[in-house]
């Protein structure tokens, strides 16, 4: 091996630990941390972060990659270390335009805006977080402005999620969902009913449920955690130790289906290629393609008759209050369309109508035509304008994300992306498996996971998300 490539790898490693050590201080704040670590959560937080950002950006690794990479002409396109190669160079140039200041500056106001954020919506109170929010939002743009010449601020935070793609893309995308979407949403007619989802459920009966469904979706033993949270999300810190979070109600059911959903991301990452270990190239070739996975588990998988006739008898034990509630009815209600307030609660078809709505605001948020202070008022004029519906308060409308608190601009439309790429995965999973539905009614989901894991999970970023797909 290329001494220059040998000692590149060396020094990526230990960036990596560094970075996996960030994502645990990250998942401890949104788990169990008490408020009153915030403050000091947020500087631990921009300290690590700039040592990461500074230890990739360093002019040494520059002189180590720009002498490992005439080893890519002599190795395959598909090889590990090409791949290394390509992707380290992306993710070194972009880094370099970013000063180390402003990176830990970003970590530290969103570490802030979040607590903010926590604060406001227990409150139902918007302007407890603006203060907060515009911080972050204001690095956030300092941040687009580093990136490359040419490209929109939106472009710009876009690249982060799905990179090479453009908003133009994405809103032609959109362009031709939304009509079709709302046409569906008109002609259903009569919603089913869904009543049952609400009821006593207690939390640790919903745990035990989850736990022995993730388990028999693939998850390797004493390799995983699932624990509540506001605001449900998944991170890894290596593939054996995966980290998802769901957010539990002990009046309703519906924790179930975040619950898959961040199993869907865990399995991505349980998935990649081991060789892929401590390198750039663990991870997802783009968010739509990761949010395809966990859509895929949720939805696809997750709402499907074949799914529940095995798994249905086990929920009823569990809550008894089912027993009244046939599997018919049950399967009918989980897959309900109506539009409703809540994004994370939203069906198939309404879904992507709350995700183009966050595409069109933060747009406007980017590039200045909407004052961050008349966010709130434009959230509520675009849920009536998209689904007919009035939002009662602040916790229910604008701040049921957390996305925003850090400035996640462009992460939203990977969601509505991720749904559509999800549906053209699982056509071709059904024809490689024709007896699919078998296994899944019988609790088998080896085989699919193996499909998934080989033909996407284990490739991690070597490659683009088109050349993924």
């Amino acid at each position: 091996m290329n001494d220059a490539l040998t000692e590149l790898k060396l020094r990526l490693a230990e960036i990596h630990d560094l970075e996996k050590t960030l994502s645990v201080l990250s998942w401890d704040q949104r788990t169990t941390m008490p408020a009153k670590g915030a403050p000091a959560r947020a500087e631990a937080l921009a300290t690590l972060g700039g040592i990461v950002h500074e230890r990739f950006v360093d002019d040494e690794l520059g002189r180590l990659l720009e002498r490992a990479e005439p080893l890519a002409a002599q190795l395959e396109y598909d090889s590990d270390d090409a791949s290394l190669l390509r992707v380290v160079r992306r993710d070194w140039d972009k880094a370099r335009r970013v000063p180390a200041e402003l990176a830990a500056a970003w970590l530290r106001e969103g570490s802030k805006a979040q607590a903010a954020w926590l604060e406001a919506r227990a409150a139902s109170d918007f302007a407890i977080f603006l203060p907060a929010f515009r911080r972050v939002h204001e690095v956030a743009l300092r941040w687009a402005e580093c990136q490359e010449p040419g490209d929109s601020p939106y472009d710009a935070f876009l690249d982060e999620y799905e990179p090479g793609m453009k908003t133009a893309e994405v809103r032609a995308v959109f362009d031709v969902l939304r009509p079709e979407l709302t046409a569906i949403v008109h002609e259903t007619g009569e919603p089913a009913d869904d009543s049952f989802l609400d009821g006593d459920y207690p939390v640790a009966a919903q745990q035990e449920f989850l736990e022995e469904v993730l388990t028999r979706f693939g998850f390797e033993e004493d390799a995983w955690r699932l624990d509540p949270t506001v605001h449900p999300f998944a991170t890894s810190f290596s593939r054996t130790d995966i980290r998802m979070t769901t957010r539990y109600r002990p009046d309703n059911l519906r924790a179930i289906w975040a619950a898959m959903h961040e199993g869907g991301h865990g399995l991505t990452y349980q998935g990649c290629d081991p060789a892929l270990d401590r390198t750039p190239l663990a991870g997802s070739a783009s968010l739509g393609l990761g949010e395809s996975q966990s859509r895929l588990w949720e939805n696809l998988l997750g709402r499907s008759l074949p799914f529940w006739r095995r798994f249905y008898p086990e929920l009823q034990r569990r809550f008894p209050a089912l027993a009244v509630v046939d599997l018919e009815t049950f399967h009918r209600g989980i897959n309900r369309v109506a539009p409703g307030l809540i994004r994370v609660d939203a069906d198939e078809v309404t879904y992507s109508l709350h995700i183009i709505l966050r595409f069109e605001l933060e747009q406007r948020l980017v590039d200045g035509s909407l004052a961050l202070e008349e966010l709130p008022e434009a959230w509520n004029a675009g849920m009536w304008e998209f689904l007919g519906i009035e939002v009662p308060d602040d916790a229910r409308g604008v701040l049921q994300d957390v996305h925003w608190s850090r400035a996640a601009y462009g992460y939203f439309p990977t969601y509505a992306l991720g749904n559509a790429i999800s549906v053209q995965i699982w056509r071709h999973v059904e024809r490689s498996i024709p007896d699919l539905d078998t296994q899944i009614e019988a609790g088998e989901f080896a085989e699919l996971y193996g499909w998934l894991r080989d033909r996407l999970y284990r490739h991690g970023r070597k490659f683009t998300p088109l050349e993924t797909l």
